[in-house]
């Protein structure tokens, strides 16, 4: 069974090491992981990032299944780029699993990015712009697509030292997805 490993450790300083011992822990498990970055690009071509879409789509369509890091990535939320995978994927009716290394809950993280006040009974960013707060850890679209496409979204009960390279809530979904993937 094949998963695809989703996430912003892609932009690591060591992103293929990361790759590596992710694939490693699937490995462990019975799994093959795909890590995007196994794909062979020439990021000098003109349509690089066309091809990166293409591979990573392929590689989804491979996968049985999705796990993906939604650590918050240059602010209060996960990468874009990893949502679009993990919605791509409950698209696709495949499993979905996801873990985030911060669990705190979205309305809180917004407030470390800017101010957020309440008016009316909702909260509003320093831009006047409505803050989502229905106490998840992240939006409501990407919690529930995980609620109705495989595990609920996987935190630690503590946020580690290091949120890039601390693998256990990983660990656990690639647990989660060869105990439902093997067994079928």
């Amino acid at each position: 069974m094949k998963i695809y490993l989703a996430g912003p450790d892609v932009f690591l300083p060591d992103a293929v090491e990361i790759g590596r011992q992710k694939a490693a822990i699937c490995a462990a498990h019975g799994l093959a992981g795909l890590y995007p970055l196994d794909n062979a690009i020439d990021l000098a071509a003109p349509d690089a990032s066309r091809q990166i879409f293409a591979a990573n789509e392929a590689m989804m369509d491979q996968a049985d299944a999705i796990i993906a890091n939604l650590t918050p990535f240059r602010g209060a939320g996960a990468d874009p780029g990893t949502v679009y995978e993990l919605g791509y994927m409950a698209g696709c009716r495949k499993f979905c699993l996801a873990y985030s290394n911060d669990g705190a809950v979205y309305a809180d993280r917004v407030r470390r990015f800017t101010d957020v006040t309440s008016e009316g009974g909702r909260l509003v960013d320093a831009q006047g712009l409505t803050v989502e707060d229905f106490s998840l850890v992240d939006n409501l679209m990407m919690i529930h697509a995980l609620e109705l496409h495989g595990c609920p979204l996987v935190t630690p009960a503590t946020t580690p030292i290091d949120v890039w390279h601390d693998l256990a809530a990983f660990e656990a979904c690639v647990r989660m997805a060869a105990a439902r993937l093997i067994a079928t």
